[in-house]
C-alpha cells in the first residue's frame, strides 16, 4: 500500500481523495468501506466527479457481488466489498491479478464471471485449482 486516505460518505470528499491519488501517480486505487450496490452509495458519484467512468457496479460473483470497477484514464479504481476481509477467495482474487498484469477489464469480462461465480466454501480451499471464476 502506497497511501491511505479517508473520506466521509460525501461525493465531494471522495472525488477529492481520488483526484489526489491520481495526481500522485497511483497505478491502481482501491476503495473500501461502507460500499453497497444501492442508490444511497455516494461512491459512484464521487468517482464520476473525479473524472472516472464506472464499468461495473455489482458482479455476478459470490463472494463479491458488491464489487465495483471503474477507470480514470488507464488507472483502475476498484470498489472492494466487505467480503475481501473475511473470505479466503473472492472477486478480488479473480480481478486484481488481471489488473496488475495490465489487462483492461470490461463489463463483458465481469458478466462472464457468472459461470463459476459461486465459491462453494469447500472445507479445504483449493483455489485456484477449482471452478470458482472459471468461464
Amino acid at each position: 500500500m502506497e497511501k491511505q486516505l479517508f473520506a466521509d460518505d460525501d461525493e465531494n470528499m471522495i472525488a477529492d481523495c481520488i483526484k489526489q491519488l491520481v495526481d500522485e501517480g497511483m497505478d491502481i486505487i482501491g476503495i473500501t468501506g461502507g460500499m453497497s450496490v444501492d442508490p444511497d452509495d455516494r461512491t459512484p458519484l464521487g468517482i464520476r466527479m473525479a473524472g472516472g467512468e464506472v464499468v461495473s457496479y455489482g458482479a455476478p460473483v459470490l463472494p463479491g457481488a458488491m464489487f465495483m470497477l471503474s477507470y480514470i484514464g488507464d488507472i483502475p479504481l476498484i470498489g472492494l466489498p466487505g467480503c475481501v476481509m473475511y473470505s479466503n477467495t473472492s472477486i478480488f482474487d479473480l480481478i486484481v491479478p488481471r489488473l496488475l498484469a495490465g489487462e483492461r477489464i470490461t463489463k463483458d469480462d465481469i458478466n462472464k464471471l457468472a459461470h463459476g461465480g459461486l465459491c462453494l466454501n469447500c472445507k479445504t480451499c483449493t483455489y485456484p485449482l477449482c471452478g470458482f471464476g472459471k468461464a
